[in-house]
């Protein structure tokens, strides 16, 4: 089964006190590369949902936002910065003194500082957390893996329509192949009559010998084998459950260079515009490749 490494998905899930939404966008990758933004509060639960993620998804780019809320007043607490308020106090007692200013220093102006009155990093129980928070990501997941599905059923859908291509080519070219010998066989008594104008007996033996090796030579039999052979394995990776793209790029580099001999054995200009073809074709297959996880 292909699957799509290019993907998008949003969840959320409410259970009393706690709210979460998880949003996750999925890239073409080599590897498994995992970047979770997360409130700082909630950092000690980044291995679980890393751990969650990569037991779903075995390749790509993986951007996930999970947004936690706490509703009420349970997320409300705040502490205060007694060093900076008694400096502050005392830099305005100092200031009222020097330029003897008369009044009071009221709260409102100590607070006015800013700073002296912060959030409170409480200790909390993360457990409640994640199971919000786990039935949300599973959530999300599962619909990132279905759009990923969707994606590779018609990545699917077009790489079966190019390899019957490159299949029906390479049939042609089998047969445009066929009886090599023979036509050299021609073509040098064609050549050396053409040079001696007919004035140099013409051993039928040397000729035949000849043109045997050259046939030999020219001779692209094995790499259409195994071209065929690569085109049904192909098929099979893309009919497994394991994440085929790895396999599948080691394949098309096999494909790339059984063609290259071919093109560089053949001396056939038909064969060379089909191999040429063929190169073609196997381009376009493997820039989609790169997005199959």
């Amino acid at each position: 089964m292909l699957k799509s490494m290019t993907a998008y998905a949003r969840a959320e899930n409410r259970s009393e006190p706690y709210e979460a939404v998880a949003e996750i966008r999925s890239y073409n990758s080599k590897n498994l590369d995992i970047a979770l933004h997360l409130a700082r509060p909630f950092l000690p639960l980044e291995e679980r949902i890393k751990a969650a993620v990569a037991a779903a998804i075995h390749r790509g780019r993986i951007d996930i936002r999970i947004d936690i809320k706490e509703s009420g007043d349970a997320g409300q607490a705040f502490e205060i910065d007694w060093p900076r308020a008694k400096a502050y106090r005392d830099a305005l007692e100092e200031l009222q003194h020097e330029l003897n200013l008369p009044g009071g220093i009221s709260l409102e102006l100590l607070v006015s500082a800013g700073g002296i009155i912060k959030p409170a990093e409480k200790e909390r129980d993360l457990e409640p957390v994640w199971s919000t928070v786990e039935v949300c990501l599973r959530a999300a997941l599962s619909a990132l893996d279905d759009m990923r599905q969707r994606e590779g059923e018609a990545l699917g859908a077009d790489f079966r329509r190019r390899l019957d291509d490159i299949d029906r080519q390479l049939t042609m070219i089998e047969q445009a192949s066929e009886g090599l010998l023979a036509v050299y066989q021609t073509k040098l008594l064609e050549r050396i009559q053409s040079l001696t104008q007919g004035q140099v007996e013409i051993d039928p033996g040397r000729i035949a010998q000849e043109a045997a090796f050259l046939a030999d030579r020219s001779d692209i039999s094995e790499e259409i084998v195994r071209v065929y052979s690569h085109l049904e394995q192909f098929r099979h990776i893309m009919d497994t459950e394991e994440p085929a793209g790895r396999k599948l790029n080691f394949l098309l580099q096999e494909f790339n260079r059984e063609f290259n001999t071919m093109g560089a054995k053949t001396s056939r200009t038909e064969i060379a515009h089909q191999v040429v073809a063929l190169k073609s074709e196997l381009e376009k297959i493997r820039e989609q490749v790169q997005n199959i996880e």
